[in-house]
């Protein structure tokens, strides 16, 4: 920053201060006199005008140029936040700042003017207008940051909410794939087995009977370890070297797989005589077709499970306030946040039967239900027990979220719901989760409340059943 010592243009900054919608038609004494204990300064681009850490100093008024601020030692995907030409920024009267939070820079060529905190008093005693309008641009500047960082705090549970459903997508679209390409193989040994076989028309009946008999008394095959597979394979593999079997070590795997014992291989070869090597590669395969349809099954459902659930997640194509089952949106929730519970953490249920359904938005009570169990699963360090409680008390509905956890010091409990108070690490929460949930539950005209000792904390959320008038 360049200081420039002398003001002797000074009508010319009270011109440019008029510009400004706060300064616009204030006394040109009391303008004169702003401009006098001011400090007027140039930054060039790039230059930092102010620096995270710093005690604030100075109220700046951007008489020209534009300069964006950010938290450098925070979250990289940070919110960003844009002063340009006619904007009040910095320390603003009444303002409890202790620190600056974000570190600011120029964009382009810069001209403001600092106003020197330490003068404030003589501001409220010769600029009372000015005080008050100051007083609304806080306010103002207020709300501006906790919508943003509230946006943000959204944005980033939409991620991580994105990041785990990805996962969980993944899972069962890569599995249909794998069973898909199984099936084009499947397909390919039998076209093969067909013209292998030479069997007659007259057996092929009695062989389909003999088919339907090993069906029935087939059983999953189950080996205590690999080597009990291997072994298995090995013996049905010299079974058929034995009966002349062409590529006996190709066949034995399924074989192995399907279950298929001594006595069974022996009344299948019975009927099948010569062509027994094809006609079995062509049942061995019908078995694993089935097995690979229950795998396509299970997969495409697990897929329209998902969908369904982020359908209901979100309630899509529904009305701002509806009739909501809490136990419904709790358990489509859980089905959200499966990625992250499923890595140690044991959910147990406790809903109260017959639980009426309450008049709320759908996807704001589910913002709710996502932060109090992402905060119960982070606080369990993805290994402990969830239990998800609901009951109903007199008009309100109660939802009790309780983990076993480290808990919250004692310290600090008091505080958990004040906008932008975290007990995670730097970079690791914005302190808005659950200044969003009590907002919601309160517009509800709901409460929420909390008791924790290590190994106990539970969230108590009660809703009332009827909409608040």
């Amino acid at each position: 920053m360049t200081e420039i010592p002398a003001q002797p243009h000074a009508e010319e900054l009270v011109a440019k201060l008029r510009k400004i919608s706060v300064f616009a038609d204030l006394p040109q004494q009391e303008l004169l006199w702003f401009v006098s204990v001011s400090e007027e300064r140039h930054s060039d681009a790039g230059e930092i005008i102010m620096r995270e850490g710093d005690p604030p100093q100075y109220m700046l008024v951007m008489l020209e140029g534009e300069m964006r601020a950010r938290a450098e030692h925070g979250s990289a995907d940070g919110p960003v936040f844009t002063i340009t030409s006619g904007d009040v920024t910095g320390m603003l009267p009444f303002s409890r700042l202790k620190v600056i939070s974000v570190t600011g820079r120029a964009v382009i060529s810069s001209h403001y003017l600092g106003f020197p905190v330490d003068q404030f008093t003589e501001l409220y005693r010769r600029m009372p207008d000015l005080t008050v309008r100051l007083v609304g641009l806080l306010a103002d500047r207020v709300r501006n940051v906790t919508r943003t960082e509230q946006q943000h705090e959204k944005l980033a549970a939409l991620g991580k909410l994105s990041a785990g459903l990805a996962h969980e997508l993944n899972n069962p679209s890569a599995a249909a794939r794998r069973s898909a390409a199984a099936l084009r193989d499947c397909l390919a040994r039998l076209r093969q087995a067909a013209r292998s076989t030479d069997i007659g028309p007259e057996d092929c009946g009695l062989l389909a009977e003999r088919e339907e008999e090993i069906r029935a008394t087939l059983k999953p095959a189950q080996f205590k370890d690999e080597f009990a597979r291997v072994e298995r394979e090995e013996a049905i593999q010299a079974w058929l070297e034995a009966h002349n079997v062409e590529d006996a070590w190709k066949l034995s795997p399924s074989l192995a797989d399907a279950g298929l014992t001594d006595s069974h291989l022996g009344t299948f070869a019975a009927v099948a005589g010569a062509s027994v090597g094809p006609e079995l590669t062509r049942f061995a395969t019908l078995l694993e077709m089935e097995r690979i349809a229950e795998e396509l099954e299970h997969s495409s459902a697990r897929i329209s499970d998902l969908i369904k659930a982020i359908k209901e997640y979100s309630y899509m194509d529904q009305g701002p306030m509806q009739e909501v089952d809490i136990e419904r949106g709790l358990e489509t929730t859980l089905t959200i946040m499966n990625h992250k519970l499923k890595r140690g953490i044991t959910v147990v249920r406790d809903y109260a039967p017959n639980l009426p359904k309450v008049m709320a938005s759908g996807s704001e009570l589910n913002q709710v239900w996502t932060n109090l169990i992402d905060n119960a699963a982070d606080a369990m360090k993805d290994s402990g027990k969830l239990t998800i409680r609901t009951a109903r008390e007199n008009d309100y509905v109660l939802v009790e979220i309780a983990d076993n956890g480290a808990g919250i010091p004692p310290d600090k409990i008091s505080r958990i719901f004040d906008p932008f108070f975290t007990t995670k690490g730097v970079g690791e929460g914005t302190g808005l989760g659950l200044d969003v949930v009590s907002r919601i539950i309160k517009s509800l005209g709901g409460q929420i409340g909390v008791t924790s000792v290590p190994g106990d904390t539970r969230f108590q959320v009660r809703i009332p059943i009827q909409a608040k008038k």
